[in-house]
């Protein structure tokens, strides 16, 4: 099997280091390719949102397709609120078809969430199930059906994981479950406290999961004080501790606050026993992951591959 270079980063026990990219409005691919060369050289591979918010943007697929031909490693993922089995099973053999070689199992927002409330939602999946069908093409060459596949889908398999969803106690045991069910890599939610976040690896670690899997802690900047409180009320398991807040109101710039606060977050998940990368989350801030991922330092002195072909865009 063909490892693509996010496994075999994680395999050879170096820091990995993803981002997400937004995918645009349009239809426009120069558009991705500009979003796409804020992250060159300083990411192992590039997450493409499916429907992020249950908003609707470019596909994943699409994305990531534009993306791969060019020479990014990419990470398709897949929310099952979309589509049903059929043209899931679909997506992932064209997916793979086209050199992406990672697909992140999601279950996905609810259509409420989202602009277009009215739309029908299907969740003919949700992750675990998502993730066992992805495994099951790969390993058994075979559509759920029992349909024989000619060449099966080789990819590395990951799913997202919120250390602080309650109840906290279970969240390690879910985490469990996904690996269970295929999940060779996690993205976690933001982590913005780090002593919660410590007390979950500490019990994924009892339970010997970080040996199964590769855990990725998710980080990004806060770009204000207003922000970091509008994500602690409405965005479901993100806890942004009272200290931070205070200190992006007391900063002259809260931007440049909220970048240091992640380059500090980053250097301190690093060090937690189990973290195996970071997976760096920058809505609207893309411009900045570049500077957070060179002085943290979690790169430890090694320089991600440059697409050959950025320069010809």
């Amino acid at each position: 099997m063909y490892c693509s270079e996010l496994e075999q980063v994680l395999k050879s026990g170096q820091l990995a280091v993803t981002a997400e990219l937004s995918p645009p409005d349009s239809a426009d691919p120069q558009e991705v390719y500009k979003r796409a060369a804020l992250f060159a050289g300083h990411v192992d591979a590039l997450n493409a949102t499916d429907g992020s918010g249950a908003n609707c943007h470019m596909s994943s697929v699409g994305v990531c397709a534009l993306l791969t031909r060019v020479g990014y490693s990419t990470v398709m993922q897949i929310s099952c609120r979309d589509r049903n089995r059929i043209a899931i099973q679909g997506d992932i053999l064209g997916a793979a078809a086209m050199g992406v070689r990672n697909i992140l199992c999601l279950t996905g927002d609810g259509v409420q969430a989202g602009d277009q409330p009215d739309a029908k939602a299907v969740f003919d999946f949700d992750s675990i199930s998502l993730l066992e069908t992805v495994r099951y093409m790969r390993d058994k060459s075979q559509f759920l059906s029992e349909r024989k596949l000619s060449t099966p889908p080789d990819v590395f398999v990951g799913a997202a994981a919120n250390p602080f969803s309650p109840p906290v106690d279970y969240r390690p045991q879910r985490l469990k479950k996904k690996i269970e069910a295929g999940a060779q890599f996690i993205q976690t939610q933001y982590c913005f406290d780090v002593p919660k976040l410590k007390d979950y690896m500490y019990e994924v670690c009892n339970l010997g999961l970080h040996e199964q899997c590769f855990i990725l802690a998710g980080v990004g900047p806060l770009a204000s004080a207003r922000t970091a409180k509008w994500m602690r009320e409405n965005v479901p398991g993100v806890h942004v501790p009272d200290d931070l807040i205070t200190r992006l109101e007391g900063a002259v710039d809260e931007q440049q606050e909220g970048v240091k606060i992640c380059i500090e977050l980053i250097q301190q998940v690093k060090e937690i026993d189990g973290i195996a990368g970071v997976h760096v989350m920058a809505y609207r801030q893309e411009e900045m992951v570049a500077e957070i991922i060179q002085k943290s330092g979690v790169l430890n002195g090694r320089s991600p591959s440059v697409p050959s072909m950025l320069e010809n865009l």
